[in-house]
């Protein structure tokens, strides 16, 4: 049975594309080192995703544990809400697209109020003598 283990990196102070060149080949050497199969770089409009396959859970584990893997998760561009670190591959129910975040609430998105119609009414003219019914 195959063991994924995946990385989400947001977009923080800094790109998570410049963290992948500035990390990505240390954690690619220290997975490949250490049972990798195989890995995947996923880039996205907010981050990247590293999802790397091990062949047993011990090996995945020890991976992350590995002082490299634990550096270069502690530099990511956002350390409070930009990692994602879980076993399996693009999300625990095991679909294989990654997790993309959720969008965030904008300030003023309530729905835009109606503009209020002006209602004239007023009361009919009396028709003239001539125009009335001759019976």
């Amino acid at each position: 049975m195959d063991h994924w283990l995946t990385i989400e990196v947001f977009d923080g102070e800094h790109s998570a594309s410049q963290w992948r060149l500035a990390r990505g080949d240390a954690l690619t050497e220290a997975a490949l080192t250490n049972g990798a199969e195989q890995w995947v770089w996923h880039e996205h409009r907010w981050g990247v995703v590293l999802e790397i396959e091990f062949g047993s859970e011990d090996r995945r584990d020890a991976f992350r544990r590995l002082p490299v893997v634990t550096a270069a998760l502690d530099a990511v561009p956002d350390p409070v809400r930009g990692l994602l670190v879980y076993p399996g591959r693009g999300g625990g129910a095991g679909c294989r697209m990654p997790r993309t975040p959720r969008p965030l609430p904008m300030a003023g998105a309530g729905a835009v109020p109606v503009p209020a119609e002006s209602v004239r009414m007023g009361l009919a003219e009396a028709l003239p003598p001539m125009f009335s019914e001759v019976g």
